[in-house]
């Protein structure tokens, strides 16, 4: 490109950030970082299955020293993040204030110190819940052969993992980081799970691909769930503005012991999938059942002939 289509191009682009802001992130002092946070999220990992992520020579003798060195190298990490999220909500929050005190540095390192020691503090109960949702993937399908095979190949456990450790830091305040963990874990695996969803011991998600599971789903223990499934909102409630209201329970209820096969839907803040119930592939549910419900669409009527009968395609295409 020559010089004066450049000049021309970058003015063009100077006058559109000047007449619209959004999506426009200069002279602020603060915002995570996406490729520090993805590895801070792969170093969690390989604390919560060591020799399969990160390191494959380790030994029953080199265990303790690697785990040291990594939690060495992984605090400093999530204490800059963390304090780079704490201090990019107060610099937004500031930015909305006039005449607000201007944030002084280094004000967010002692909460991100705290909170960064409590999110460590727990990393020994995430793993004890990853090894139950790990042996349920390995008893919920028979052709798994063993765990190895579950931790390296199955997309479901992946997603599963990563939104343990998100929850954690949703659940501490920092939400920020939780969302880009689970949205780089829906970005490889096809599923999509809210950090804020609340998922209760030896979940299994099976194929894993199109699973959508909203903020605030409530998931009781050892729940089922196949490709496709959603767990969503009916609607979107607004107040007198206009602006959705947040902080309200949209999405739905699944009480232990439930399975949903693929593609079911089920909506609504209120709706309650009772304890060791069956939803059956592609149902739409809006509203609660009790448990140990069966639901399911009543069956197609199908029309099997051969290719030497002459029948129109496009019937047979939709009477099925």
């Amino acid at each position: 490109m020559d010089a004066g289509k450049r000049h021309r191009l970058t003015d063009e682009l100077l006058a559109s950030y000047l007449a619209d802001a959004r999506a426009l992130s200069v002279s602020r002092r603060y915002l995570p970082s996406r490729e520090a946070i993805v590895e801070i999220l792969e170093m969690v990992l390989d604390l919560m299955y060591p020799g399969y992520f990160g390191r494959r020579d380790l030994t029953h003798e080199t265990l303790g020293a690697h785990i040291g060195t990594l939690v060495d190298r992984l605090s400093p990490k999530i204490e800059r993040e963390i304090e780079q999220c704490l201090c990019y909500g107060r610099e937004r929050e500031d930015d909305a204030v006039p005449d607000a005190d201007p944030m002084r540095p280094g004000e967010c390192a002692p909460r991100a110190r705290r909170l960064t020691e409590e999110f460590l503090g727990r990393l020994p109960e995430i793993r004890r819940l990853l090894v139950g949702d790990v042996q349920a993937a390995l008893d919920g399908d028979p052709a798994a052969t063993n765990l190895d095979e579950v931790i390296l190949a199955y997309p479901g456990v992946l997603a599963v993992s990563v939104y343990r450790i998100a929850h954690a830091l949703h659940s501490l305040g920092v939400p920020m980081i939780a969302r880009i963990m689970t949205e780089w874990a829906h970005s490889k695996t096809g599923c999509d799970i809210h950090p804020g969803a609340k998922i209760g011991p030896a979940f299994f998600i099976d194929h894993a691909t199109g699973v959508v599971i909203g903020e605030t789903t409530e998931i009781g223990a050892g729940v089922k769930l196949y490709q496709g499934v959603t767990l969503g909102a009916i609607s979107l409630p607004r107040d007198a503005t206009g602006q959705i209201i947040r902080g309200r329970k949209r999405h739905p209820t699944v009480e232990s012991g439930s399975t949903l096969y693929a593609n079911a839907t089920v909506l609504g803040g209120r709706t309650v999938v009772g304890a060791e119930s069956v939803i059956g592939g592609s149902v739409f549910l809006p509203h609660s059942v009790p448990p140990r419900s069966r639901v399911s669409l009543k069956e197609p009527e199908l029309r099997v002939g051969t290719r030497d009968t002459v029948v129109d395609p496009e019937a047979i295409f939709f009477e099925i």
